[in-house]
């Protein structure tokens, strides 16, 4: 069973910078694919950015193209989101997800991601 802890959360106007951790209890971190999804009030949970094992494929929605980096540090079971030029939009509870099928491509659907953290959430000003 992994464990997801989400950090980094806050409060930040708009065009401002916030960097989302997520921390993995489990030390084959290495082989998990990650993401990082979204929910806004009413709405579902949208995929926002997938990492693959080794770090070197991402995938990200088309509106944060551009604007969000997601990385990993695998001695530090440890992936991030590093998001830029933030818009009222992007308001939102962020999950971290971690997908143990030991693929080597990036995850971008909901159903194939089966840890979940608790959420954090980011707020934009306008």
């Amino acid at each position: 069973q992994v464990q997801l802890v989400e950090s980094g959360g806050g409060l930040v106007q708009a065009g401002g910078s916030l960097r989302l951790s997520c921390a993995a209890s489990d030390r084959t971190f290495s082989r998990y694919a990650m993401g990082w999804f979204r929910q806004a009030p009413g709405k579902e949970r949208e995929f926002v950015a997938g990492i693959n094992l080794s770090g070197d494929s991402t995938d990200y929605t088309d509106s944060v193209k551009g604007r969000f980096t997601i990385s990993r540090d695998n001695a530090k079971n440890t992936v991030y989101l590093h998001m830029n030029s933030l818009k009222p939009e992007d308001t939102a509870v962020y999950y971290c997800a971690a997908d143990s099928r030991f693929s080597a491509g990036v995850t971008t659907i909901y159903g194939l991601y089966n840890y979940w953290g608790q959420g954090t959430q980011v707020t934009v000003s306008s």
